[in-house]
């Protein structure tokens, strides 16, 4: 066995198995860690995400980056870069700026970038979520 290897075995978690739980800091956000560090996977983590309508997830920033899949409903995404580092079109990013995301949509969200969620809808929003493992600081933004 070389260095890289690691002495994790193979898991099926299957969806009944997963316990969701509400954040705190949001309104109508519910968390279910699919796959992460206590089930044995050493480097990345996925969590699925449940907004509920009329749900809201404040300002607020991560230390770690995450990227989403939208797996069903149709809800706004705040995103406000972390700094000046240009995006993908070669333009920094320096206001707010919202977007509409659905079924099929994924996201970058860099570390350190302010972001924030609402449902304005009438049907529940959820959505994959892929992190590093290891500890994230989470800041609510005052404004």
């Amino acid at each position: 066995m070389s260095d890289t290897d690691d002495a994790t075995e193979p898991l099926i978690r299957r969806g009944d198995d997963i316990e969701y739980e509400s954040v705190d800091a949001a309104d109508g956000l519910a968390k279910g860690v699919l796959i992460g560090e206590a089930q044995g996977a050493p480097n990345l983590a996925i969590r699925r995400f449940t907004l509920a309508p009329g749900g809201e997830v404040p300002k607020h920033t991560n230390a770690i980056e995450h990227e989403q899949y939208v797996l069903q409903g149709e809800y706004t995404v705040g995103i406000r870069e972390a700094s000046e580092t240009p995006l993908a079109d070669g333009e920094a990013v320096d206001a707010d700026e919202e977007y509409q995301v659905a079924a099929g949509d994924s996201l970058h969200i860099p570390a350190g970038a302010v972001h924030w969620y609402r449902n304005e809808g009438d049907a529940e929003g959820a959505f994959l979520c892929a992190v590093p493992t290891g500890d994230d600081e989470i800041r609510l933004v005052e404004e």
